[in-house]
């Protein structure tokens, strides 16, 4: 995963670049996720990744997508086409939500816990986890029952595993090592 995300990221960041250069940045949103779940679809993926011409590749994307393209993000479409890297949008449009956010001074912390975490508890969290990003969080919960007791905190590179699960795994990686 991380090596699709260091490829996309290239792409996100100057689709972003020039989405806030034209001042366009939700509609460049909006054509990321269309093409991001159209290149989810198995049919689609199958020919993405195919050994077909780049431009019958691009072509057919640009088709099924032409509500939401325009003359910039149909070129777009074309160069990820030539670099066989289509398949790559679901990472690309990640990475553009990120920029996003970062641009916004908001992350978004995912919070797996074992079982419902306490709004002070929540509250907590935020504020440990602003402080330590220095910006704004917006957490995004979910119970994970299988991690036992404890939590797990994700945003972007970070991970913060508190969990008994987390644990018994590392103390039995230390001991087979």
């Amino acid at each position: 995963m991380a090596d699709l995300i260091t490829i996309a990221r290239p792409y996100a960041k100057a689709a972003f670049d020039f989405a806030v250069e034209r001042n366009s940045i939700e509609s460049w949103h909006n054509m990321l996720v269309l093409t991001s779940e159209v290149s989810k679809d198995a049919q689609i993926r199958s020919v993405l990744t195919s050994d077909m011409k780049t431009d019958s590749v691009a072509n057919l994307l640009i088709n099924i997508c032409k509500d939401v393209l325009d003359e910039f993000s149909t070129n777009f479409i074309k160069i990820m086409a030539e670099n066989k890297r289509l398949s790559l949008l679901p990472e690309v449009l990640t990475l553009f939500e990120q920029y996003c956010l970062d641009r916004e001074a908001q992350a978004d912390v995912d919070v797996i816990s074992a079982s419902e975490l306490s709004n002070e508890q929540l509250n907590k969290i935020s504020v440990a986890v602003e402080k330590r990003l220095s910006r704004k969080v917006k957490l995004k919960c979910h119970i994970d029952k299988s991690l036992i007791s404890g939590f797990i905190i994700r945003t972007g590179d970070m991970v913060i595993d508190s969990s008994i699960r987390g644990r018994l795994n590392r103390l039995n990686d230390a001991l087979q090592s």
